[in-house]
């Protein structure tokens, strides 16, 4: 399941898929409550549930060392678009970023509330193993990879490409590669802290681990 942050009367979209079909679960959905229904269906129906957020969901810190703070707001690696640097702390990047972690804390709260006993992790290697029920993903749409809309908002053709590459990945065994990534010891794990504030049984040390950045493709139109 993805979700393509922004303003939520009008902005904000999600796309969820059944694995292994395939299968579009419902219609999708414009508001984080049906985001969050979504994922507890999925629970009830006692199946995981991988959930995307397209905003940066880790941000490189730099080491506390002389003149460390000269890199402070530096890209993350991977973030280069046909040669161009689009850092996550530019004006696009941080304002989706803000917008993302409020809404991402929301959502995991409200289905913390109603499943109390959750658990939650940010690193793939520990969901495929059954370790956690939900896996938090940050979705990376941008470029050249960037849906076209076809009969939807570009919103939810954002949310249903960045699922359908999740589902790619998941298929082809590929979810440890991150697509972008912060030196080692500099992730700051924002998904991570928006479990902890919303409640989730995650493992605290989550916060400085890095978390999968999946760079998404078109989604695959199922017709062809």
């Amino acid at each position: 399941m993805s979700v393509d942050v922004g303003a939520v009367r009008k902005n904000f979209a999600w796309a969820a898929l059944d694995f292994p079909a395939r299968l579009p679960v419902g219609q999708g959905g414009m508001d984080p409550e049906g985001a969050a229904q979504s994922v507890l269906e999925a629970f009830a129906n006692r199946a995981p549930v991988a959930l995307g957020f397209e905003a940066p969901m880790m941000v490189p810190v730099s080491p506390v060392e002389a003149n460390g703070w000269q890199s402070l707001g530096k890209a993350r690696q991977g973030e280069a678009a046909n040669g161009q640097s689009r850092p996550w702390s530019a004006g696009a990047g941080s304002g989706t970023l803000a917008t993302g972690l409020v809404q991402m804390a929301w959502v995991l709260e409200r289905v913390a509330m109603a499943s109390p006993h959750l658990r939650c992790t940010t690193q793939s290697e520990l969901w495929l193993a059954k370790d956690a029920g939900l896996y938090l993903w940050e979705a990376f749409v941008s470029g050249s990879a960037k849906p076209a809309p076809n009969g939807v908002t570009q919103h939810a053709a954002d949310a249903a490409a960045a699922a359908d590459t999740f589902a790619t990945r998941l298929e082809e065994s590929n979810l440890l590669l991150s697509d972008v990534t912060c030196e080692p010891g500099t992730a700051f794990n924002l998904a991570a802290a928006a479990a902890i504030y919303s409640g989730m049984s995650i493992a605290t040390a989550e916060i400085r681990l890095p978390l999968r950045v999946y760079r998404t493709q078109p989604a695959v139109d199922p017709t062809r």
